[in-house]
């Protein structure tokens, strides 16, 4: 569980979140909502160690470990993941080495002494996900994320969740970038990867994930706060009225 308890954090002196408290509990999907300049994004940013991002007072804990102890490489051994809402692009890092490397990682994080798989095995490993991603095999020898297009990022972003199997995914404006039928393959991906060993927060503005993604709980964030949380029908309110009505 993912645990937040009167959080206040800062940028450039300025105060973007004031007292915000919230639960994500394991093996359960979370909308957060609110329109652009809301701060959504900066609570994930800053979950993940943003350096931008200050903290001023509050508790968060991972699976009742004090989160703000940990090193950002750390957070990601213990489950956490950040899908960017802009996805960097990486010059002179191969795509397959950087999966290679997480791969290896995660491996390690069970048993510290196993040996690093080699990248002929790799490649022959994640050939069946390639395929279930329809990503073409090519692309392993490509800089990473350079001139992929944007469901291309995502795909990839999935395709590392497959690899590391985070408990804890944070899903940062996922739409952000994607025309029609991408989102639709996007979220019937997201779709297929949700289960009961993991839990998603979705960050959005948007209500189109609700037709592939089941939610068990919504909170809406205003005036750099969570004022409302609910279920469904709390987007159905929101969605017939508009944000300024909540």
């Amino acid at each position: 569980m993912i645990q937040i308890k009167d959080l206040k954090i800062s940028v450039e002196n300025k105060e973007i979140l004031k007292w915000v408290s919230l639960d994500f509990g394991v093996w359960k999907n979370y909308l957060l909502l609110w329109r652009n300049g809301s701060w959504k994004s900066s609570l994930s940013s800053f979950l993940m160690w943003n350096p931008v991002y200050k903290y001023e007072s509050g508790e968060v804990s991972l699976d009742w470990t004090d989160l703000l102890e940990l090193p950002p490489e750390d957070r990601s051994k213990a489950g956490l993941f950040l899908s960017f809402q802009n996805v960097p692009e990486i010059a002179w890092i191969k795509l397959s080495e950087y999966l290679r490397t997480i791969y290896n990682i995660n491996l390690k994080k069970e048993d510290p002494e196993i040996r690093d798989i080699s990248p002929f095995i790799f490649k022959r490993f994640i050939k069946k996900h390639l395929v279930e991603l329809n990503i073409a095999e090519n692309f392993l020898d490509r800089d990473l994320n350079v001139w992929f297009s944007w469901g291309e990022k995502r795909k990839i972003e999935i395709l590392q969740m497959k690899l590391i199997w985070p408990k804890y995914i944070i899903l940062d404006e996922i739409d952000s970038g994607l025309d029609l039928d991408a989102f639709k393959t996007i979220a019937n991906l997201l779709k297929d990867l949700s289960s009961e060993n993991n839990t998603l927060i979705i960050i959005t503005h948007h209500f189109k994930i609700l037709d592939y993604i089941n939610i068990d709980k919504i909170y809406v964030m205003k005036d750099w706060n969570i004022v409302k949380q609910g279920w469904l029908e709390l987007a159905e309110e929101i969605s017939e009225k508009g944000f300024e009505e909540m």
